[in-house]
């Protein structure tokens, strides 16, 4: 059968479009852009005094060789008295965003270290990934357990021995909806908070309230903000990224009300 040269033209041209186009389309997707976001958090009134949990050389403390070598104060509420910054404080997304910067789509860091040291937990607030273990040490000459509060995880609840400089991985494979808990059962003062999210956009306030999300894509954004002693600071904390300009937002300041006595 003979075909026209202007018929084969007809039928060919819009194929050739049509593959260009699908060609096209992953390129135009990743061109959206990225931006960092950066922030602090601050608090509106006077800095609380710190309450004392367990006063030095307290015989009754428990081990008070290492808990109670200093006045132990309540880690709850942590402002840094130049800037009023508020540390700890959790903002991130819920859920991941439709695009993921290609350098975080994986955890480059696989192992993040949580240490016990003076009868304390550190990092106090910490953000891992599913993809991520999550090493518990401690440099205490005493004991302690380790007893997580998962939503969705297994829970894990061991004794630690003293100077445990190896550690004891512990896996997260589900995303949490929002911190979990994380005590120490022999000292019940000891309490820390993990955020465990299936994607990289989050951050905790550092000592002086600041954080940064790096590479987040063009758009707007819904972010959770969250502190132990308050819950949800807000739920539906929205900012719009804009790819290649600085996005660096004014100190958020929370009144001193929202944290009770």
């Amino acid at each position: 059968m003979k075909i026209e040269t202007g018929t084969w033209m007809k039928w060919i041209l819009p194929a050739v479009a049509l593959v260009a186009l699908s060609v096209g389309t992953p390129k135009q997707a990743s061109a959206q852009g990225f931006a960092d976001l950066t922030g602090s958090f601050v608090l509106d009134g006077p800095i609380p005094k710190p309450k004392v949990l367990i006063k030095k050389g307290d015989p009754k403390a428990k081990d008070p060789a290492i808990c109670a070598t200093a006045d132990l104060f309540s880690d709850s509420l942590n402002v840094d008295a130049q800037t009023k910054g508020i540390s700890d404080i959790f903002i991130y997304l819920r859920k991941p965003p439709a695009s993921i910067h290609p350098d975080l789509k994986e955890s480059k860091k696989k192992t993040i270290d949580f240490n016990q040291e003076g009868c304390r937990f550190f990092p106090h607030s910490l953000f891992v990934r599913t993809d991520q273990k999550v090493r518990v040490l401690s440099k205490d000459a005493c004991s302690h357990n380790t007893h997580t509060f998962p939503i969705r995880n297994q829970a894990v609840n061991f004794l630690l021995r003293p100077k445990e400089d190896v550690g004891v991985p512990i896996a997260n494979p589900l995303s949490e909806f929002l911190p979990i808990q994380v005590k120490c059962d022999i000292h019940p003062w000891m309490l820390a908070h993990w955020l465990i999210l299936d994607h990289p956009y989050a951050a905790v306030t550092d000592a002086k309230g600041k954080f940064t999300i790096p590479k987040l894509p063009a758009g707007e954004h819904e972010f959770r903000v969250w502190h132990e002693r308050v819950g949800y600071i807000d739920k539906k904390f929205t900012v719009t990224i804009e790819a290649g300009k600085p996005n660096n937002q004014k100190p958020i300041k929370v009144p001193i009300a929202k944290f009770g006595d």
